[in-house]
């Protein structure tokens, strides 16, 4: 990555100009950092290493700078190389540098990207993992294209990524589904039932029942529900976890390990994890219950693991889970939970720490609520009264490329508006239109050179090319040509950054930026025209423009139209 060979070579520069005395002896600083300049007339590059190294060698920063910009004037990499303010290093990159560069993108191919930054560090991410209590609302969809995208990038960045679906499917929540259903049932039947309000409102409850009713018949009317409720439990549980499975596959999100939360209790590791931290001291009994010691790590009060009455807490099954993903192998957690849980994070990561792993280990994303948007008024949404829009709703509304990439347009963090008009619209303003529009039509421009023999195999033209030895690449020299081509050249870097950072828009982002830039660059001149060696250098950057979108939109799950 470019960021990355520049840190060396200015560092390799100062090493030398040591070596040869022209420069004081000193170790090389941590602080060094490759940052890109705000205007383009102070360089693609600046390096801040004279300043790091100011103190260490006693001089002046800028006639550090002075000795630096005396040596790596001498790479070709490099056009020019300025001194600026108290001894900055502004780096201008030779135009051959980006030119030749674009070679380098159409021979990596789809593996353009791709780093080793992560070092096959093994990670688990795990998301969705929303109750099987009824369907995917638009809420699970945003978390479920952030996990999915991020595992993509991860993965393209040097990690070796898992995901997983933790299967909420124990506890108090599964009794009310259950009794859901069987109430439903009844009232098919005739019978007058009271419905409590705590019970699950949704019209898909009542979806189930009637199903129950024509296949079962009415052998339940006359049971009471504890000498039935296993079977109205496993009914309900069946049906809604197909269906979120379903709507998952149909949003392109595809889990390595869907996980039971039923089979962690019924296996006794919960039990096993709480006796051992008792056993370590870090759970104590009081009142009758089993209280964790969170406190001892930030938290703001201890935490019940066991009620009085025996029942384990969500909280506990927790920890358990937690420990047995570390036991599997995994050296990083990736979580991504809903915002409501901001609270949850410190307890679990106290409970990592008591384990005796890095709470550094656990990296929590929390996903900010969805506004949907129609007709310039907000969709109402409860989920109390089983009122809410559900995932399927909106994929069936406008697609799963178009709700994938809205749902990353922000941070995941911070509050979305997704206009569903918007995203159903041809126009510039829709952010997923605007960017595979921008890979159809340097699709079209590939079938027009193929019109005009610049290339004779539309489906192999990237190959061909390459393969052409009249081909001048110093011809694409103009400022539109030069911002396509550095831009470009950026991809892994900002790959392998929105990996680090965990942050999955960064691409979307990248995206947007580099489909304005061809658009732009569309407008003002012709990719194929009467000068045939000029077209050819053009369809060489058309052909790695076009291979960066392709990438970076299969990252974030989209498709990457020849038409639209």
């Amino acid at each position: 990555m470019l960021k990355k060979e520049l840190k060396e070579k200015v560092e390799q520069c100062y090493m030398e100009l040591a070596q040869a005395e022209e420069l004081p002896q000193a170790d090389l600083p941590k602080g060094h950092l490759i940052s890109v300049p705000k205007q383009e007339e102070h360089g693609d590059f600046a390096s801040n290493l004279a300043l790091t190294m100011a103190g260490p060698l006693k001089m002046p920063p800028a006639k550090i700078a002075q000795a630096l910009q005396n040596g790596l004037v001498r790479d070709p990499l490099f056009s020019k190389v300025e001194v600026a303010g108290p001894g900055f290093l502004n780096l201008f990159i030779s135009d051959s540098f980006w030119q030749g560069h674009l070679r380098t993108i159409i021979q990596a191919g789809r593996r353009y990207g791709e780093s080793r930054e992560g070092e096959n560090r093994k990670v688990l991410v795990e998301f969705v993992s929303a109750n099987p209590t009824g369907p995917l609302h638009v809420g699970h969809g945003r978390g479920a294209a952030v996990g999915d995208s991020l595992a993509r990038i991860m993965a393209a960045a040097g990690f070796d990524v898992s995901t997983e679906y933790y299967i909420n499917d124990a506890g108090n929540q599964m009794q009310t589904l259950g009794r859901s259903v069987y109430l439903r049932y009844l009232e098919h039947f005739g019978q007058d039932v009271e419905f409590p309000k705590e019970c699950y409102q949704g019209e898909y409850i009542r979806e189930i029942a009637v199903r129950i009713a024509k296949q079962e018949g009415d052998r339940f009317i006359s049971l009471p529900f504890d000498e039935c409720s296993q079977f109205f439990i496993e009914q309900a549980v069946q049906e809604i976890s197909q269906g979120i499975r379903e709507d998952l596959e149909d949003f392109n999100v595809h889990f390595d390990n869907w996980y039971s939360e039923k089979r962690l209790h019924s296996s006794g590791f919960i039990q096993d994890t709480i006796q051992e931290l008792q056993a370590e001291g870090f759970i104590y009994e009081k009142d009758g219950a089993l209280w964790f010691r969170t406190t001892e790590f930030g938290d703001d009060k201890d935490r019940v693991v066991r009620r009085s009455n025996g029942e384990l807490t969500y909280f506990a099954a927790d920890i358990a889970y937690h420990r047995e993903k570390f036991q599997r192998g995994y050296e990083m957690l990736v979580d991504i939970w809903g915002a409501d849980h901001h609270g949850y994070v410190p307890r679990v990561k106290a409970a990592i720490q008591a384990m005796g792993h890095d709470p550094k280990g656990l990296q929590v994303l929390l996903v900010q609520l969805v506004n949907l948007i129609q007709g310039g008024k907000l969709k109402a949404m409860s989920t109390r009264a089983g009122e809410f829009v559900t995932l399927r709703e909106v994929l069936d509304d406008v697609g799963t490329d178009a709700a994938r990439f809205i749902f990353l347009t922000r941070r995941c963090d911070s509050h979305l508006d997704f206009d569903l008009d918007l995203a159903k619209s041809q126009s510039q303003e829709n952010p997923v239109y605007y960017v595979q529009y921008a890979h159809a039509r340097l699709c079209s421009v590939f079938e027009k050179a193929a019109e005009a023999g610049l290339i004779q195999d539309r489906d192999n033209a990237l190959d061909e090319l390459l393969d052409m030895g009249e081909m001048d690449l110093s011809l694409l020299k103009e400022p539109e040509e030069l911002r396509i081509m550095k831009l470009l050249a950026s991809f892994p870097e900002t790959v392998a950054g929105s990996a680090a950072a965990l942050e999955p828009h960064r691409i979307s982002y990248y995206l947007h930026d580099l489909a304005g830039l061809l658009h732009k660059f569309y407008a003002k001149h012709r990719f194929v025209g009467d000068d045939n060696v000029l077209s050819t250098a053009r369809l060489v950057m058309a052909g790695a423009t076009r291979t960066v979108l392709a990438n970076g939109l299969a990252m974030l799950g989209v498709s990457a139209p020849e038409k639209m």
